[in-house]
């Protein structure tokens, strides 16, 4: 054997085989820098073309990347820049990125689909999460806080898990709902509440939700017609990508405080003012009444608010199924003792795509479990009243609490009860259950790819129970041994949607067509369980026994709609659109609407600045629709109905007392309620997108208002109907800035702004005109009889104050209690000399967020305002008079610091001293961030936060807080909004 010939060829061989190894990688290095000034650019993905191989620019833009010896080409990316693919050189590569208008590009979701933001012709705000309010947020619509121009959300208070006031370019309603229609992943879903929970939208998890958009406008609302005279918002939540599997881990706690309480006298200034009082009439009936205590009964009622916020999430794909799936956990206290919200909550989203990519399926299911205990409210009111000079116990059958009593060892009826007991003997507690889920199969026809079937198959089902409970020893309800009661409500509400997409590309023409035409049906059905209260010895309450036991109250709609979008030269943006609605709400007459909107947009960079380095995107929208209203009515206002009279009127024929049948007020030509819109914006940018913002002038007509009237004896059933009367309109004007004043490789400041004008009036009331018609009262006080403190009048804005004219002391300031200007000088003081004076509702809403990055570190601020509202200080008219303190039922209550200034022996309820300016600046929001980078031998990466939220407020308002929640602006005694403290940390796998 030739042994030298053999070890040659394997030699030869080794070699051969080795070759391609040692040749299977070799490195690519290279800088990546800014086009306009060539600053490094940090942070930039550097991808091998078709493969997950890649790395990241470093601080100096440098790079270095081992790749298959087979790459020909990496791309290049970075947020904010154009991505590039180059050809892999074999010197270092030195690549310039080219800044994108990215903005322009973001796809927004609006009616029935998505656009560019570039092309969209309507009045639309898109928020991400990048841009949500940060901190604790509970409820999804908090996430908007201040970042929408036009787009007010007021708290209702601080309770765990409670709702929020939400006005789109004001409410263009009186008495028909002013909400505006949210849709959850393609699923309108009804706004009216449900038993056991506060706020609907709270059993939805923020952390699932990707992005909110907001449609302003007729010509981007009326593709839900009936339901969109208010606005709509529309969530997207979440959903998975190809890719390898990443699990997200987030955690927050918090704990929360009364940032400021409500101003009452102390126990010494009771005791001084009783004794004085004493001392000059010498009747000592209160000051034997004194206490020695010295109770503040807010700090006993209030406490600190613990929360904690838990999220897991898994996205990526399984095979070529991208998936979403999350689970939360969130359990909050209210700062009102007793008060606390849970909330378990799952989501999953697939996204599959089959045969070649022509079926795409997006599966959405969200369910969530909400638990609440909720705080009796009363004692808030109770604890600003009740006498400070007595202890928070003492020695009795009631719970072991101080409470007023009489001789007999029973409490006096009419007496304020003692604010603890009313939190720690009442057991107020529900459970809701909620499943949001739609399925959408779209299917792009194989012989005509252009064409798409989309069918939308969704539910909505939430269902609400609960127990209200008061303890027998509890001084409330000692005369009915407590108060047991078990209360269920179910909703379901089902959608089926049919659309057939059309979309063809005319790249020669630089042009697009992309029409829609579609059936929708959906259909809502509440169950009401009723039932009546027990004492605790099984004994029904009298008065408690429900009409009905069950009601089944049930509406549907039908509709058929169509939308040509057109594009031309990549210049002209038209887009027209038709909707049908069939209510049943209304009678077979009257069932059916028409809402059509037309909208246009002119391109004018590429027109007439194309090579303008300065405006870096302009474009001109017009915009016209109508849209409808039905909410907020009774399902069968068309027909007549007639309802079981309660106890308090009833029959009586002999010793026996029979309920009766009466009939309810109605109107059988009720018919919907319009809203005509005009809008006209104009998008800009400038400096290479580093300004961006709109302007937009908007104007709203409604007609055909669904208001409750009086009406003539003898006219109907009863002295009021709700029916079609009046028209309102409604003018403003927005403006959105956002900026990015500094951007270098380690420093990036952002600001934006956003500023609403919005003006409310009333143009007709009247179906004749009646020369003595005085408007419609409204607005309710507490205090007396039957007061309200607001009217509806024909041009003025809605719930304008209707008060006397205060006269004032020349010589000390201070207003001289009954004295009222004789308005018409007929020598008298009647309801004649009531004047029209302010209106709580807001002229100018201002949102403030700015947000500052150095390296790993960031910190951002966030702020809102109102200004031109006033409130109706209904705590101090009912609060601040002697008679508060030495009430005549022979009892010591409180009274509101505002007695000092007043010295008001009775209530003057009607006066204006008690409207007053409610303007105000919070800032919302304090945040820093600290990405610490990778963790876990690389496995995960952690970042860490803290934050600050209500940090402060200005105003000159004298109440506890000058956001208030009622459309009415009546202000009494509501639930302090917490200021929160909180720490979170996020973990990436």
């Amino acid at each position: 054997m030739n042994f030298k010939r053999l070890f040659t060829t394997l030699v030869l061989a080794l070699v051969l085989y080795a070759m391609p190894a040692l040749a299977q990688e070799k490195t690519v290095t290279g800088k990546v820098t800014d086009l306009k000034d060539g600053s490094p650019v940090a942070g930039a993905s550097v991808l091998v073309k078709g493969t997950n191989t890649g790395t990241q620019t470093k601080e100096d833009g440098s790079f270095s990347l081992n790749v298959p010896a087979s790459a020909t080409t990496i791309v290049i990316s970075h947020i904010g820049f154009a991505p590039q693919e180059l050809l892999i050189g074999s010197a270092p590569m030195k690549i310039s990125l080219v800044a994108a208008n990215s903005s322009l590009n973001d796809i927004v979701v609006v009616a029935y689909g998505t656009r560019k933001k570039g092309d969209l012709t309507g009045a639309v705000t898109a928020v991400t999460t990048k841009d949500f309010q940060k901190g604790v947020n509970n409820s999804s619509e908090q996430l908007l806080q201040g970042k929408v121009a036009g787009l007010q959300i007021t708290s209702g208070g601080g309770s765990a898990g409670g709702g929020s006031k939400i006005r789109i370019r004001a409410g263009a309603s009186l008495n028909a709902s002013n909400d505006p229609l949210i849709v959850v992943d393609g699923v309108p879903v009804e706004g009216n509440g449900i038993a056991g929970s506060a706020n609907v939208l709270s059993t939805i998890n923020p952390n699932d939700i990707e992005s909110m958009s907001v449609l302003k406008d007729a010509s981007a609302t009326a593709l839900y017609g009936s339901r969109a005279s208010n606005g709509v918002i529309i969530i997207t939540t979440k959903k998975g990508a190809k890719g390898k599997i990443k699990l997200n881990f987030n955690s927050t706690a918090s704990a929360g405080i009364v940032p400021k309480k409500i101003d009452v006298l102390s126990a010494n200034e009771v005791r001084s003012i009783i004794n004085e009082d004493a001392a000059a009439s010498g009747n000592n009936t209160y000051k034997d009444l004194l206490g020695s205590a010295n109770t503040d009964w807010q700090d006993e009622i209030y406490q600190a608010a613990l929360g904690f916020d838990n999220n897991i999430s898994a996205s990526g794909s399984i095979g070529k199924i991208p998936f979403r799936v999350s689970l939360g956990y969130l359990n909050q206290d209210g700062i009102l003792k007793t008060n606390n919200f849970k909330r378990l909550s799952s989501s999953l989203n697939l996204n599959p795509r089959f045969f070649d990519d022509h079926l795409a399926i997006n599966l959405a299911v969200k369910a969530s479990k909400t638990n609440n205990r909720f705080a009796n409210e009363g004692a808030i009111g109770s604890a600003v009243s009740f006498d400070p000079t007595q202890p928070v116990y003492a020695d009795n059958k009631y719970g072991g609490f101080f409470e007023w009593l009489q001789p007999n060892d029973t409490p006096v009826n009419l007496a304020t009860r003692n604010p603890l007991a009313l939190l720690e003997l009442r057991d107020n507690t529900s459970g809701v259950n909620r499943i949001i889920g739609n399925v959408q199969l779209d299917y792009k026809l194989h012989f005509l790819p252009d064409l798409h079937v989309l069918v939308n198959l969704g539910i909505d089902n939430i269902s609400g129970d609960g127990n209200d409970n008061t303890d027998p020893i509890a001084a409330t309800n000692f005369l009915t041994n407590g108060r047991y009661v078990y209360y269920k409500e179910n909703k379901k509400n089902t959608l089926a949607d049919v659309s057939l997409f059309y979309n063809k590309e005319l790249t020669s023409l630089n042009s697009k067509v992309d029409l829609l035409v579609g059936h929708s049906y959906q259909d809502f059905l509440t169950e009401n369980f009723n039932y009546p209260a027990y004492g605790a010895d099984g004994v029904l309450i009298p008065g408690s026994e429900p009409a009905f036991a069950t009601d089944r109250p049930r509406f549907r709609l039908e509709s058929y709609l169509a939308r040509l979008n057109l594009t031309i030269a990549d210049k002209y943006l038209l887009t027209a659109s038709l909707r049908r609605d069939a209510s049943s709400k209304f009678s077979k007459e009257n069932r059916v609407g028409y809402f059509p909107a037309l909208a246009a947009a002119w391109k004018l960079k590429d027109q007439f600045f194309k090579t303008s380095s300065f405006i870096s995107d302009l474009k001109l929208r017009l915009g016209w629709g109508i849209t409808g209203q039905q909410d907020g009515i009774g399902y069968y206002s068309y027909l007549p109905v007639y309802k079981a009279s309660n106890n308090t009127a009833q029959y009586q024929f002999g010793d026996m007392f029979y309920t009766f049948l009466r009939p309810e007020g109605y109107d059988p030509n009720i018919r919907w309620e319009t809203t005509t819109t005009s809008n006209a914006g104009i998008d800009f940018g400038f400096f290479n997108n580093r300004i961006t913002g709109n302007v937009d002038y908007f104007y709203k007509k409604t007609k055909d208002l669904l208001s409750t009237v009086p009406v003539a004896p003898g006219a109907n059933f009863v002295n009021q109907i709700t029916t079609n009367v009046g028209n309102m309109e409604i003018k403003g004007v927005e403006l959105a800035i956002n900026t990015v004043p500094v951007k270098t490789a380690n420093l990036t400041w952002e600001f934006g702004f956003n500023y609403t004008y919005n003006k409310q009036t009333i143009t007709n009331l009247l179906k004749q005109e009646d020369p003595n018609f005085k408007g419609i009262e409204v607005s309710g006080i507490s205090g007396g009889t039957g007061n309200n403190i607001g009217k509806h009048f024909v041009g003025y804005s809605p719930y304008t104050y209707n008060v006397y004219k205060q006269v004032y002391d020349p010589t000390t300031g201070k207003p001289i209690e009954g004295l009222y200007e004789d308005i018409n000088r007929d020598g008298q003081i009647n309801s004649d000399d009531r004047y029209f004076y302010k209106k709580p509702a807001p002229d100018v809403l201002i949102g403030i967020n700015t947000q500052l990055t150095y390296k790993s570190f960031s910190l951002g601020l966030a702020a809102h305002g109102y200004f031109g509202n006033y409130l109706y200080n209904n705590y101090f008219s009912n609060s601040g008079v002697i008679r508060s303190i030495k009430n005549p039922i022979n009892f010591i209550g409180n009274a509101s610091a505002n007695y000092l200034e007043t010295g008001f022996e009775n209530n003057q309820y009607l006066s204006d001293y008690y409207i007053e300016n409610a303007s105000f600046l919070r800032l919302d929001n304090i945040n820093i961030g600290y990405n610490v980078g990778k963790i876990f031998k690389d496995a995960a990466s952690l970042r860490l936060a803290a934050s600050i939220q209500n940090v402060l407020i200005i105003t000159k308002y004298k109440g506890l807080d000058p956001e208030n929640a009622s459309d009415s602006g009546v202000d009494n005694n509501i639930y302090p909004r917490p200021r929160i403290f909180s720490l979170g940390l996020n973990l990436d796998f």
